[in-house]
């Protein structure tokens, strides 16, 4: 018997459809056609079978203008249709009242309109039908299967006991007693019996041995719109009309309005960029990559608390990152794939139906995949075994950066790095940070909105000396503790304090009387106010957040707290469990350190007179709106476009030479022949004749130098004003390297440790590394000097060498 309901609105219509599978024929074709229609509309199907229970078949449709009245009529003639259905149903013998019946139901159904929608309900019926007969030899066979199971018997395929295969036989237990865990193993056809297990085995996973008698045909795939019909290279063109891609963020939340809300304010600066890159690259061709960016934490599965907090000072920082690197692929011309919940994941990906246990088949349909912690979750519960697999493909946008010995999951756990986050086994280069703090990382970054000539004029001649900003949208930022309220009482003696403190109808008694709360301020509002006032001023709370760069990109000093000592992981609540030892020495060290003074003045904010003395010297000093142009849309156009043309982390990258694994082997002597010292300095270069394979950044931008003990490569080489530099550790992991720095070492050692490559004077010992996702900028111990491979960088973009573009 048939039972069904639709309910739903213009936007949004379901169908839920039980059926027992021995009735489909008899009266289930028309309604499944009209569910299946409303499916090839723009909806999603999926069925599931729970025991012994009947089929549960849903659609849904998210109509767009051009299906509305075509859901319109289905839905007041779905009523019709069912009443006829479900009085036909309960007839036990055909009548002429029953041909009447029949007649007025076909008469219903040929009033649809457009033109052509009874054929395509026929054609969808058959596909229907064939899907029915389908559906109960499926049943057949796992009733079957169950039984022979239940009698003991395992089937007539004997269970291999090939060496090549240790795992074989475990995993047909395993499947003998699970394989109903998952629906994705019915799918691929596994049925209860030891055949299907060693079909599934060795066709779809490759735990047993391929099987003589099959003729090794594909399994099944599930076929998205994603899946290209040609590899055929197509070449990579600038846009400048950003439409397509705001039709595709979507729309439903807070969130996505904030993003595009952003893409549009900015479309024209990102047009003017596209064509400055354009001109500069000299019409070189880029390949067009097929990109899924998928943006996890704001789907629902991961809970997305950023979307309610848009209009209630919440933090924004993460959402400015997603819409601008959207923006950014988007404009250099790249085909692009955006999700924003697990079932659209699961469709773009072309997952199996079940629980993720089951591999993909097929390639991947993406080249990159631009994601998040949370996406990674969500793909490793959804793509199964396939994770490992594609993991090259992966980008993982990562604000505060992971470190090697945290992402390495053994060693991780081993040695006392395991955390929240990190122990993915990627290579570090995959992980995508917000600010250039962590080399061993890729700085993606986003931009801030740059102001030509005539602006930047306007705003100095409009400036207020006496006017200050605090960095705070919510009051909990605001509450006092140590130290504050005397800093702030002594901002108040010179300057008018203004915030922008969201509150819905009280003023929040967080924010001191004398302090002009302006309230949670649009974008252009906020823009207006940091043009007028001269400071922008820091709690020490949020860390490297956008807002310090718009202000000094507005004009305004920036003045925030130095930590003493440094925030970590190892001292502070904040970054505990993040993977990352890095030292955070004041509330935004890029600006600290990048920018400086006279645009930012970093201060102890305990030490009253050094505060004081600081503000009298911010009122006195003028400044020109400044911004870094790594941060302007041209800046991460040429940086997104570099690393998607030269980053390949899915080909084997062999060590060179290679380290040698022994445990103690003797030092040779000799010269080495591929370093050489370069003009004043102290580093080693490349030498131009020695040979080498190709790498990206190129050899001629290496700098070797060996830090100090209890250095890391990363400030030892800041030191030397240059940039560690991980894709070079391979050219450098040897004896060649250590002698050119004149090392002398009674024996070489190599070992996973993150700290190697590294030397001992004291011992006189020298280490390289095993394991080259281990290759760590950050590494540092007291008991060793580090071989740093520094590189050069072009003049405003840290992320690429002179020569990388």
């Amino acid at each position: 018997m048939i039972t069904g309901n639709c309910d739903g609105t213009i936007m949004v219509r379901r169908c839920l459809v039980t059926f027992k599978p021995f009735r489909i024929f008899v009266v289930g074709i028309g309604f499944f056609s009209l569910c299946f229609l409303m499916t090839s509309l723009g909806g999603q199907f999926s069925a599931k079978r729970l025991g012994d229970s009947p089929f549960t078949i849903r659609t849904e449709v998210m109509g767009g203008v051009e299906s509305r009245g075509v859901l319109r009529k289905i839905s007041d003639m779905l009523e019709v249709i069912l009443k006829r259905m479900d009085s036909l149903s309960k007839l036990d013998n055909t009548t002429s009242s029953d041909t009447r019946r029949l007649d007025e139901l076909s008469s219903a159904i040929n009033r649809f309109q457009p033109a052509g929608l009874v054929e395509r309900i026929q054609a969808i019926a058959q596909n229907v039908s064939n899907m029915a007969v389908r559906v109960e030899q499926i049943l057949q066979n796992s009733i079957a299967a169950g039984k022979a199971v239940r009698d003991g018997s395992s089937g007539q395929c004997e269970v291999p006991r090939d060496p090549r295969y240790p795992d074989c036989p475990g995993k047909v237990d395993w499947m003998r007693a699970r394989w109903t865990s998952d629906p994705c193993y019915a799918f691929y056809g596994v049925d209860g019996s030891d055949c299907s297990f060693l079909i599934y085995l060795s066709e779809v996973e490759w735990f047993c041995p391929p099987l003589a008698w099959r003729n090794h045909s594909s399994p099944p795939t599930i076929h998205t719109h994603t899946h290209q019909t040609t590899t055929a290279k197509r070449q990579a063109a600038f846009r400048t009309d950003l439409s397509s891609l705001l039709d595709q963020v979507g729309t439903g939340k807070e969130s996505l309005s904030f993003m595009k809300r952003r893409m549009r304010r900015l479309a024209p600066q990102w047009g003017t960029a596209a064509q400055r890159l354009h001109a500069k690259l000299r019409q070189r061709w880029r390949e067009q990559k097929k990109i899924l960016v998928h943006v996890g934490f704001l789907t629902e599965e991961s809970g997305d608390v950023f979307s309610p907090k848009v209009l209630k000072g919440g933090p924004l920082g993460e959402m400015v990152q997603w819409a601008d690197i959207l923006t950014a692929l988007h404009v250099l011309g790249h085909n692009l794939k955006i999700s924003m919940s697990v079932k659209e994941l699961q469709g773009f990906l072309g997952v199996p139906p079940g629980r993720g246990s089951c591999p993909l088949t097929g390639p991947l349909p993406f080249d990159l995949i631009y994601t998040d912690y949370h996406g990674m979750q969500q793909m490793k519960q959804h793509m199964g075994l396939s994770l490992k697999r594609h993991k090259c493909h992966i980008r993982v946008i990562d604000t505060f950066g992971t470190e090697p010995a945290y992402n390495h999951e053994e060693y991780a756990t081993l040695h006392g790095y395991r955390s929240n986050w990190g122990y993915w086994n990627l290579n570090t280069r995959q992980y995508m940070t917000m600010f250039p703090h962590t080399p061993d990382n890729s700085f993606m970054g986003f931009v801030s909105e740059e102001l030509n000539d005539t602006e930047k004029r306007s705003i100095m001649l409009n400036k207020v000396n006496s006017m200050a900003v605090v960095y705070g949208k919510e009051a909990s930022m605001w509450k006092l503790q140590q130290g504050k309220e005397g800093f702030l009482q002594t901002l108040h003696r010179y300057m008018e304090v203004h915030g922008t403190v969201y509150y819905e109808t009280q003023r929040p008694p967080e924010v001191p009387a004398f302090v002009k709360n302006h309230g949670l301020l649009p974008q252009h509002e906020l823009q207006t106010l940091l043009r007028r006032a001269k400071l922008f001023i820091g709690f020490g709370f949020p860390y490297e957040g956008p807002a310090p760069l718009e202000a000094i990109a507005n004009g305004c000093i920036y003045l925030q707290p130095k930590f003493r000592p440094p925030h970590s992981s190892l001292n502070h609540e904040f970054f505990r469990g993040k993977p990352t030892s890095r030292e955070v020495s004041s509330q935004h060290p890029y600006a600290e350190q990048y920018i400086g003074r006279p645009h930012v003045m970093t201060v102890d904010y305990n030490n009253s007179q050094e505060f004081d003395s600081a503000i009298r010297e911010i009122m006195r000093t003028k400044v020109e709106p400044y911004l870094p142009y790594e941060y302007t849309c041209e800046g991460m156009l040429e940086r997104v476009h570099a690393y998607i043309q030269h980053q390949d982390f899915c080909s084997p990258e062999a060590p060179f030479p290679p380290a040698n694994s022994s445990t103690k082997t003797q030092w040779p002597s000799g010269p080495g022949p591929q370093f050489v010292l370069l003009p004043n300095s102290s580093a080693l270069g490349w030498a131009p004749n020695a040979s080498a394979p190709p790498s990206w950044p190129p050899l001629s931008s290496l700098r070797l130098l060996a830090s100090q003990d209890g250095q890391s490569c990363v400030e030892a080489c800041q030191r030397a004003h240059l940039v560690c530099e991980p894709a070079l550790f391979r050219f450098v992991n040897n004896k060649e390297a250590l002698r050119g720095l004149a090392v002398q070492c009674e024996v070489v050692e190599a070992e996973v440790n993150h700290v190697f490559p590294a030397f001992s004077v004291l011992r006189r010992e020298c280490g390289l590394q095993k394991d080259p996702l281990l290759y760590s900028c950050a590494g540092l111990s007291p008991k060793y000097r580090r071989l740093c491979p520094c590189r050069d960088s072009r003049r405003g973009q840290v992320a690429l060498c002179r020569d990388c573009l």
